[in-house]
């Protein structure tokens, strides 16, 4: 009887070759399952990354278009002043105006990362960054905002704060 508690005490830690091919099946596919969790995981933060710099792109682009606009209907009339507001993203500082003859652009976007100017057509860039040259304009919880002005007689629009 004692040679049966002994063998029932071993048979409990049977270290056969099935057993342990088992055990190293089930490894390889909780470690396969672990590294296809990370692989989409770092997917899926690269694909929010993405989407977010679209956003603020798309917003940058649509800034621009809607200055631009709302400089061309001031332009069109023969007087004028309206104020307003436009969002941007909260990466961008404040928008400036260049009077620099060397480049193309007379709009221009302080960030940490550089991000290309634009020309805004019908604005008076000389009168604009008279007293100061680049006028900046800060952008504040996302907002910019800044009047856009034309004087009766005068042939373009100006900003100011």
């Amino acid at each position: 009887m004692k040679e049966k508690r002994d063998e029932n005490k071993f048979s409990r830690y049977n270290f056969s070759a099935k057993n342990s091919k088992g055990q190293m099946n089930l490894s390889f596919g909780m470690i396969f399952s672990i590294i296809l969790i990370i692989i989409f995981l770092v997917f899926g933060f690269y694909a929010i990354k993405k989407f977010v710099e679209l956003q603020q792109e798309v917003q940058i682009e649509q800034f621009i278009e809607d200055f631009q606009n709302d400089v061309d209907k001031m332009w069109k009339s023969p007087q004028g002043s309206n104020e307003v507001t436009y969002s941007l993203p909260t990466k961008i500082t404040s928008i400036c105006f260049i009077n620099d003859e060397k480049v193309y652009e007379n709009l221009r976007f302080t960030s940490k990362n550089v991000i290309p100017g634009e020309k805004i057509n019908n604005i008076d860039i000389g009168k604009i960054t008279e007293e100061e040259n680049p006028f900046c304009i800060e952008n504040i919880d996302g907002k910019v905002g800044f009047i856009i002005t034309k004087n009766y007689g005068e042939t373009l629009v100006t900003v100011t704060k």
